[in-house]
């Protein structure tokens, strides 16, 4: 395995230093210059944040945890890293540079964060780092020529970066399994949180971003990250929305299930889950992603109608907005190096922006699909208060079944996702897969 990570690796690095040539090209750059960056402070106190690697970074190298490090690229030369490993009882230091990756890189560690700095070439630079917190000796420009183009580039994955997010499945499959089981068990949120970081092997801090962890009406919370400590005298449904990291790149997976005995409810999810399968299956090459959530809200006022909770037409419910009211935010999102991942409205390779269709403000994506993609696909139906009330009040209220939402509401929502790869054929379902090989 490790000979042929080592191997896809160094294809990848070719692939970024190719990419690199031409931004920097673009924007009449000698040097790029990308920071690990450092942790952040916090206000009034000694202590830092955990710390998150810039993802340009990581896209270089498989390093997570090298506060102050940089890597160096000038076209022509090979990559260096500038590897700080301090001297330090404090903490823990990072370890020698070691492992598949190294013979990719020049590699000179030092002491401290100023002697990285001092060891950076001088010319003509494209700083790639955040404003905040700021490097003494240095200044972050992040010229917009060169990172439009490095973000365009970002969305097509190499082999290399598909074998770390199919880790990043497995692993968060896993984990998934064992968040069901505490479940199932009677455990509280904080106690199925627990268990899947347990199952995960991966700290609060190390995971791609906060789990969500919703038992009945919480599943109406779309980020819901409050973790009851007691259980709930009655479990009815569970929604997990919870991803894995492997060497910078994330999974992000989202079920919901129904406590034995609520058969309407687990009727509900069957359909939704026929739904969002059918949505996956067209994560291919020349797909208008927008498109696709347009459809999504047609499909899914069909559930709402097969279940009786509307009574209008699928377009009457979509272009009236009751769909929106049930279905609030986008289909999904890139996935990659961020959970979010970046270039999602990039009309080309030197930027602009594709706006969202009207009436569907939280869609993060708006591309068109094209191989080497990888997007989520996670349809929703929730029933959520406010949005509900405000449903009530308009004259579309007359085609819903009030008291068939209000046995629902009980339940909080379903969110079903899956993290699909878009191919020159067939998608590629990592979380599908992921399941599959563990059954």
């Amino acid at each position: 395995m490790s000979q042929d990570l080592a191997s896809l690796y160094a294809q990848h690095v070719a692939t970024l230093r190719q990419r690199a040539d031409k931004a920097l090209a673009l924007g009449g750059f000698d040097h790029l210059l990308i920071a690990a960056s450092t942790p952040l402070r916090m206000f009034l106190d000694d202590r830092d944040y955990p710390f998150v690697a810039n993802p340009h970074f990581r896209h270089w190298l498989p390093l997570t945890d090298t506060p102050g490090s940089w890597v160096v690229y000038t076209p022509g030369s090979k990559p260096k890293l500038i590897f700080v490993q301090p001297r330090d009882y404090w903490h823990v230091v990072p370890a020698a540079p070691s492992g598949y990756w190294v013979e990719q890189f020049d590699i000179t560690i030092v002491r401290t964060n100023a002697e990285a700095v001092a060891a950076l070439p001088k010319g003509h630079r494209a700083v790639i780092a955040p404003e905040c917190p700021s490097i003494d000796g240095v200044e972050a420009n992040n010229p917009e020529a060169v990172v439009n183009y490095l973000h365009w580039h970002r969305s097509y994955k190499t082999p290399y970066e598909l074998v770390l997010m199919r880790e990043a499945s497995r692993i968060g499959t896993y984990a998934h399994r064992a968040a069901e089981k505490a479940f199932r068990a009677g455990e509280s949120e904080f106690g199925i949180q627990m268990a899947y970081l347990d199952a995960a092997q991966q700290t609060e801090a190390e995971l791609p971003y906060s789990n969500i962890v919703c038992l009945n009406e919480h599943g109406a919370v779309l980020h819901y990250t409050n973790f009851d400590r007691s259980a709930p005298k009655q479990a009815r449904s569970f929604l997990i929305d919870a991803g894995a990291s492997k060497s910078g790149y994330a999974s992000d997976i989202t079920r919901t299930y129904a406590a034995t005995g609520h058969q309407e409810f687990q009727a509900l999810i069957d359909s939704m889950e026929r739904a969002q399968q059918s949505f996956a299956a067209k994560v291919k090459a020349g797909q208008s992603y927008p498109e696709l959530h347009i459809h999504a809200h047609h499909v899914l006022a069909d559930v709402l109608r097969e279940h009786g909770v509307i009574r209008m037409s699928a377009e009457s419910a979509v272009q009236s907005g009751v769909t929106s009211a049930f279905f609030p935010h986008g289909l999904g999102h890139p996935i990659g190096l961020q959970v979010h991942d970046v270039a999602g409205f990039q009309v080309n390779e030197s930027g602009g922006f594709i706006p969202r269709p009207e009436g569907h403000p939280y869609l993060r994506m708006t591309r068109m699909l094209e191989p080497g993609m990888v997007v989520t696909i996670e349809p929703g139906l929730y029933f959520i208060d406010m949005l509900l009330e405000e449903l009530r009040g308009k004259p579309v209220a007359s085609d819903v079944d009030w008291n068939k939402v209000d046995a629902y509401r009980p339940y909080g929502g379903i969110r079903i996702e899956d993290d699909v790869v878009c191919t020159s054929g067939e998608p590629e379902n990592l979380t599908r897969n992921a399941f599959a090989a563990l059954s």
